[in-house]
């Protein structure tokens, strides 16, 4: 069950790479956060319950509802509809992303620690490698901020790899550095899109104090 969830999971950061409309990416990062939600439970269950409760709660009401739901809430506020790619291809992006599997994978195969869930280690590898990818390759911030969320769940999942047991300080910081993210890059576009039509990355650099 845990490795089809895995296989989906990675199915999300291919689709993640290529698609051109904001709405599917609330989509995804909304499934992504079921999946964790699911992985967590069946693959924590031996850690205290307290904690097993605080995973769980973590993952399906912020990660799978809350942040989710505060994407949708600022596209329907500024009226962002598509990605600006800033010339990149769907297939670029794709064989962007395809060239960051085989990395992953060929690192983790190198990896002789039997500590360490193989499995769980190069699928967090490769949301990382793909979070960086959308930072660099998209010129919206809107796609930036889609970028970093998908860090902080392949850093979930890198919890998963070394063991059952959460680092809940961590963890803890980790959620709150998103959710004030999430919430700071949305005010942020409510406020000053209608002034510069545009929330591309470098129309930053024409904004006056």
């Amino acid at each position: 069950m845990i490795t089809a969830l895995i296989l989906l999971y990675v199915v999300t950061l291919v689709h993640i790479s290529i698609t051109e409309r904001f709405r599917n990416f609330a989509s995804i990062m909304s499934l992504q956060g079921w999946i964790l939600f699911a992985i967590a439970l069946l693959r924590l269950q031996a850690i205290h319950p307290a904690e097993l409760a605080f995973v769980a709660v973590e993952t399906m009401v912020f990660k799978a509802i809350l942040v989710p739901a505060i994407l949708t809430a600022v596209i329907r506020r500024t009226k962002i509809n598509r990605v600006s790619t800033s010339g990149t291809s769907q297939f670029g992006s794709l064989l962007m992303s395809l060239t960051a599997l085989i990395v992953s994978a060929s690192i983790t195969y190198c990896i002789a620690d039997s500590i360490v869930d193989r499995v769980f280690f190069g699928v967090a590898l490769y949301a990382l490698l793909s979070g960086l990818s959308l930072i660099v390759l998209r010129t919206r911030l809107f796609s930036h901020m889609i970028g970093f969320l998908v860090i902080e769940n392949g850093v979930f999942l890198f919890s998963m790899a070394i063991g059952v047991e959460m680092p809940l300080v961590i963890n803890i910081a980790i959620l709150l550095d998103i959710l004030m993210s999430v919430l700071m890059l949305g005010i942020f576009f409510t406020r000053i899109d209608h002034k510069i039509h545009a929330d591309d990355a470098d129309s930053l650099t024409h904004v006056k104090d």
